[in-house]
């Protein structure tokens, strides 16, 4: 893309004559506390609630230091993220920075593909919902992920600032039912209260087998990085955002400079505390350790509350997936990418087609649900993830070719340079690499990277036949 498209394509985008309204269209509803815990709640969902108690039976202790080690990575992907966002703030930022820095079919590979991310995510996600009301009720699972199904489509129906008020206590439950976890974890271990009290001890984090305590020790906690990746999937959030912020150049860096100490309380500080208290041997897979740890304490009122904590976090996370996906398929669509009905809005500047036909999709979770009601999780969460790192992928390349080419002077340079530059992206990209060999070689992760290729070939001949039909799907200007 050169200078001059550039010029032009950011004139095209400031042609609003209401300044409540973001560059493409959408309303700018979102201010800066619902920003900031979207940003906060996006690190803090299934991936961590559920998906935890798979790695702690399989790794033990020392899926703490997988949580940190790849908080590191995701750390450097959301410096790199926001090192594009300063540079150009728009909604639909990876497709859109895909098609500036890689090339128009990037931007349509990374357009559908992230789509596909969040309706995936989407089924994990009220999977995972309808798993927590069978705590309470006896229902079947497909009952449940349809009702709330239903209920989060039309909530996404009515504007941008509900989404965002349902976002905000979303994620203040989780925070707060966390931190209040955490301060119980502490309190059992300094004054002893609880049937946990006489045993609870920071020893269970080694004296249990060692802190490598899993099958194949080191083996064991590496194996673990691809349910660990997943936790963190929708940190990036707050990238699709960015055309509905109110301020996003001042909102947006304060979101990810949080991710840090997010993932260092949230993540390893929750973990260091439910494992001092519980051995990690008292926990098993398909099970919320949160839900199992105060259960073990004797604290059952407590394990009905942080039941009801984990719910909403599904819910929250389902939430976002409508939210995100509309937009997905809007910003495919205003760049010839898409069907053009995908393009409109209603009166309260939200995309009804797109996010219609993303929450007819998730239905399919329903059906999972019906049929395989207890390998439902762990069939859509590889899938999920591989889906959602190629945005990875593509926010890391596009910060390398965007600082090469800004460095050179081609570009204005970001008010929000990432911390190591280059390097420290393709450090992240190596990383990825590695999680990608181990989803291979575990046999139950190894499905999404056959089901890879396929969703490869599909994009490839839509995009061929989308070319022979419409060649200015191949530009990158904007279409009227």
């Amino acid at each position: 893309m050169t200078s001059v498209q550039v010029d032009q394509h950011d004139a095209g985008n400031e042609a609003v004559s209401d300044p409540a309204e973001g560059g493409e269209g959408y309303k700018r509803g979102l201010g800066s506390r619902q920003i900031q815990m979207i940003a906060i709640g996006g690190a803090i969902g299934t991936g961590l609630f559920l998906g935890a108690g798979k790695g702690i039976a399989k790794a033990g202790p020392s899926l703490i230091l997988a949580y940190a080690v790849a908080g590191l990575v995701i750390f450097v992907i959301m410096r790199a993220l926001g090192e594009l966002l300063m540079y150009r703030p728009v909604s639909g930022s990876f497709s859109e920075y895909a098609r500036e820095f890689i090339g128009p079919f990037a931007g349509f590979v990374t357009g559908w593909t992230y789509w596909l991310f969040w309706v995936i995510t989407g089924m994990t996600e009220v999977t995972a919902a309808a798993t927590y009301m069978t705590y309470w009720w006896n229902i079947p699972q497909w009952v449940s992920a349809l009702v709330f199904t239903l209920i989060l489509y039309g909530a996404n129906l009515i504007s941008v600032k509900l989404f965002g008020e349902l976002e905000f206590w979303f994620s203040m439950v989780k925070v707060t039912a966390i931190v209040g976890m955490i301060l119980i974890c502490a309190g059992i271990l300094t004054i002893g209260f609880s049937d946990a009290g006489d045993t609870a001890s920071v020893t269970h984090l080694w004296d249990k087998g060692g802190f490598f305590a899993g099958e194949n020790g080191i083996g064991s906690t590496l194996m673990t990085l691809q349910m660990v990746m997943f936790a963190f999937l929708a940190v990036e959030l707050v990238g699709v955002t960015a055309g509905e912020s109110k301020d996003p150049k001042k909102v947006l860096p304060k979101a990810i400079n949080t991710v840090p100490w997010r993932i260092a309380v949230f993540y390893v500080g929750a973990l260091i505390m439910i494992l001092s208290v519980v051995p990690w041997t008292e926990f098993e897979a398909g099970k919320s350790p949160f839900v199992e740890a105060f259960s073990k304490m004797g604290l059952a009122a407590g394990a009905g509350i942080v039941n009801f904590v984990v719910l909403t976090a599904a819910l929250s996370s389902c939430n976002s997936g409508m939210y995100s996906t509309g937009r997905m398929l809007r910003d495919l669509a205003l760049n010839g990418q898409g069907p053009s009905f995908f393009t409109k809005l209603t009166r309260n500047g939200l995309p009804l087609i797109g996010t219609s036909v993303s929450a007819a999709m998730m239905l399919v979770g329903v059906w999972i649900n019906y049929q395989w009601p207890g390998e439902a999780f762990n069939y859509v969460v590889s899938f999920a993830t591989i889906s959602g790192m190629w945005a990875w992928i593509v926010i890391l390349i596009c910060q390398i070719r965007y600082r090469l080419r800004s460095d050179r002077g081609e570009l204005p340079v970001s008010e929000f340079r990432a911390p190591g530059g280059v390097w420290a992206s393709a450090l992240a990209l190596a990383f990825i690499a590695m999680v990608i060999v181990l989803m291979g070689i575990d046999k139950d992760a190894r499905v999404s990277l056959y089901a890879a290729p396929v969703w490869g070939v599909v994009l490839g001949v839509s995009y061929f036949f989308l070319r022979k039909r419409n060649p200015q799907s191949a530009a990158f200007a904007k279409r009227a």
